[in-house]
């Protein structure tokens, strides 16, 4: 049996000597502008960004940490600073229809100069026609105006009493009316008179009253006109008065906004509400005024501000101070915020709206620019998602109340005119809310045309190397922080492609890097260092990881205590230390952990005592499938197997899942059935296929690491070590003491490709040998179950 290969302690991690990045520190460095190895995500973001037609909108996707969000913003800002400044935006009370505010679109900055110059007008309101109204000569026309009418309708009264009179009646005005009193030898009765007159009498006097009534009733038809000839002479009269003093004040706002049709409209319809209700801008009786000021003075106050409330301006957007397209980037997405809504007030125990309590929303603000936003908070928010997909299918903004949008019953609220939107929506987020939301909303590939993928790991090369260290120069400079010498940027840049596993990448996940570089430097500080150095880099990464550690030390002191039952020396059959990987989220360790086999005559074939527990998920009973595949292949060609085996992971009460430990089970397995004993001293990691080739799995660092340390703390003896697949070897990036223990001899590492190979260094026994005992085993199985070995 031939020795197999052991990986050189050179073979286990990538080192970058700080005198290959030619510098001292980071201060030799110009700072990094822009964002490293993400090329492809880049170039789709910068064509997409440019494609001003309608349903490109991007998706930006991948982990994060990436600089997703970092780079949208930069490329958005821009892009965006050589872009026209977009429009103003106010909602304006409308004349028409109340209930539906009317949207008034201004270039950029006008719409702050509307709101001011309307509120200087309604103030000349105010002034001008309390001034007007208040003048001798208004005061003149009107007398004479009342005069002549006054003077025409005491004529026609004196004709309706003369008329009465020759007919025996008086005529009596009182404030219900005027009454025609019977008069008896020129003196008017009273009713008890009038009762006391004989027959012949009432009925003459019932006579002439009817012949009173015909003629009076012309006289009262004069007196009407007459009074709605006063009535018309004196509007016509305030109606010119008003115009004379604000129509020249209104004719300069005119002007001013002449080139915007739906503005004047406007004008036009403030200055016609304002003639038709100009009593309410006179002075009133002060006496009247104080005692309703002293019963009521909220209501007063409010009467007052309703007066002028209707010539008021909302401006809902203001870009007076805007350059160039705006940027809006939020965290908080809510159906609200997005479109903006109509908010209400308390009066009197009654809610209550109107067109000045509208508020706009992030598309407003973003309108004519970018929104970028983060698709969980999105997706987090009721109907947020609905309001925004439906801005982009309309491209207009509508305010309605959530509670419509359910469903569910709401009082009364306004509905302002939708204002036409053109924004292009950056979405930030992982792959899986891509697929989610490609998969459930048809429309969702219409809208968002461009996906830029952030990738999570780069090349690492010179020249990514390079840019790295420019990433370490500008946290130095944006932080403030003592510069990195080259021996810390060595280190970052190890701890970068430790961070995705692999020798010949490095990590793009710039956030977890950042944190290590913080740490670095705040220890650095604490020593007084005027640089950065390796020391310190590695004082941030074990003490992070040390505040992360406590369950993995539980689990530690457990094995130790033989709570955790693991051996790590002699020989057992049926018996394998697997390895498995913890994900605490922001720290991952291995830990090995002992699996079992049983094997006995049968016909259950392979049972998985994690899945039939229900502990067990689908990729690991699929490895278990694949084993049963495999023996089947290499041992059933002549027989059936009449097998019954039972795999177990020992203690393991949070459940299992992956296949990683496949070829560990087949492994423990095939010592079961060869009765040929397994060296404790070697974990095992790696899945198989039904041929018997090992294939390559995840968290391979970790796994040894945590072999490495329960053997370490029990003592090493220089017969230990992991079998790992050989397609892991590139994925090697170990800490420095398992490093130094593999160089001395007294830890081993192992990479195999096939099955055989590890069967001779578990088992130290050729791989034919076992396959023979094993096969020779399930034929006696079959024999007996078929009763030939009597």
């Amino acid at each position: 049996m031939e020795k197999h290969r052991e990986l050189k302690y050179t073979e286990l991690k990538n080192y970058c000597l700080a005198e290959e990045l030619k510098f001292d520190d980071t201060e030799d460095l110009s700072p990094l502008k822009g964002i490293i190895g993400q090329e492809r995500a880049v170039d789709a973001f910068d064509f997409g960004i440019m494609v001003k037609m309608k349903g490109y909108n991007i998706y930006m996707s991948g982990p994060s940490g990436t600089g997703k969000t970092t780079y949208a913003k930069m490329k958005a800002m821009e892009v965006a600073k050589d872009e026209p400044v977009p429009y103003d935006w106010c909602y304006v009370y409308n004349f028409e229809n109340p209930e539906r505010p009317t949207a008034l679109r201004f270039a950029p900055g006008k719409g702050k100069e509307f709101k001011e110059d309307m509120s200087e007008l309604v103030e000349l309101f105010n002034s001008e026609i309390q001034k007007a109204f208040s003048s001798d000569d208004y005061d003149k026309q009107k007398n004479e105006i009342t005069k002549v009418y006054e003077d025409k309708r005491e004529a026609l009264m004196k004709h309706m009493s003369d008329v009465a009179k020759e007919n025996g009646f008086s005529v009596k005005s009182t404030n219900s009316g005027i009454y025609f009193m019977p008069m008896i030898d020129g003196n008017t009765i009273n009713e008890e008179e009038y009762e006391k007159l004989d027959d012949e009498t009432k009925e003459k006097i019932n006579e002439s009253s009817e012949q009173v009534q015909e003629k009076v009733s012309i006289i009262m038809r004069d007196i009407r006109d007459i009074d709605k000839e006063a009535k018309k002479a004196m509007d016509d009269l305030d109606y010119k008065v008003g115009m004379f003093a604000i129509g020249h004040h209104v004719n300069a706002v005119q002007e001013k906004y002449k080139e915007y049709d739906r503005v004047l409209k406007y004008i036009n319809s403030v200055q016609e509400d304002v003639l038709d209700n100009i009593e309410e801008f006179m002075e009133d009786d002060e006496e009247a005024e104080e005692g309703l000021s002293a019963l009521l003075p909220m209501l007063n106050k409010k009467q007052t501000e309703d007066i002028t409330l209707k010539y008021s301006v909302n401006l809902l957007v203001d870009n007076s101070e805007t350059k160039g397209a705006p940027v809006i980037i939020d965290f908080n997405p809510t159906y609200y915020n997005l479109v903006g809504e109509v908010e209400y007030g308390n009066e009197f125990g009654n809610l209550t709206t109107d067109f000045m309590k509208i508020k706009s929303g992030l598309l407003h603000r973003a309108n004519g620019g970018y929104l970028i936003i983060q698709v969980h908070d999105l997706l987090s928010n009721v109907q947020a998602w609905e309001a925004l997909r439906r801005v982009i299918k309309t491209k207009e903004i509508t305010i309605e109340n959530l509670r419509e949008q359910l469903g569910v019953a709401t009082m009364p609220t306004l509905k302002p005119e939708p204002i036409p939107v053109s924004v292009k929506v950056i979405l930030i987020g992982s792959s899986y809310y891509y697929e989610l939301l490609n998969e459930y909303d048809d429309d969702f590939g219409k809208f968002f045309k461009i996906r830029a993928e952030f990738d999570y790991e780069m090349n690492r090369n010179e020249e990514n190397i390079h840019k790295l260290a420019k990433f370490v120069r500008a946290f130095s400079e944006r932080e403030k922080t003592a510069p990195f010498d080259s021996s810390a940027v060595a280190k970052i840049v190890e701890y970068s492609s430790r961070l995705v596993e692999r020798q010949d990448r490095l990590s793009t996940r710039f956030n977890y890097i950042a944190e290590i570089l913080c740490e670095a430097a705040t220890w650095a500080s604490i020593d007084k260092s005027d640089t950065v150095t390796a020391y310190h880099v590695n004082k941030a990464v074990s003490e992070k990881e040390n505040r992360l550690k406590m369950y993995e030390e539980k689990l530690g002191e457990m094995m130790d205590e033989g709570v955790i039952m693991i051996d790590t020396e002699g020989k057992k059959v049926g018996q394998i230390n697997g390895l498995a990987v913890f994900d605490m989220g922001s720290y991952m360790f291995g830990n090995p952990t002992r699996i079992t086999a049983t094997t006995y005559l049968g016909k259950s074939g392979i049972v998985n005592i994690e899945k039939e527990a229900e502990m067990s998920g689908q990729t690991h009973n699929k490895g278990v499938q694949i084993i049963t595949g495999y023996l089947g292949q290499t041992y059933a060609q002549d027989f059936p197997l009449s097998l019954s085996c039972r795999i177990c992971f020992e203690q393991n009460y949070n459940g299992i899942d992956g296949d990683s430990a496949s070829s560990t089970e087949l492994y423990c397995i095939l010592s079961s059935l060869s009765e040929i004993p397994i060296n404790q001293e070697i974990a095992v990691t790696g899945s198989i296929n039904q041929r018997g080739e090992i294939q390559a799995i995840g968290g391979v660092t970790y796994k040894i690491e945590g072999f490495f340390d329960l053997c370490k703390k029990r003592g090493l003896t220089g017969n230990q070590g992991v079998m790992i697949p050989v397609t892991n070897v590139k994925d090697l990036v170990l800490r420095d003491d398992v490093i130094g223990a593999v160089k001395e001899g007294m830890f081993h590492i192992y990479p195999v490709s096939t099955l055989d190979e590890g069967i001779e260094i578990l088992m130290n026994t050729p791989a034919s040998k076992v396959h023979k005992k094993v096969k020779e085993k399930l034929e006696l199985y079959y024999k007996k179950s078929v009763g030939e070995d009597k």
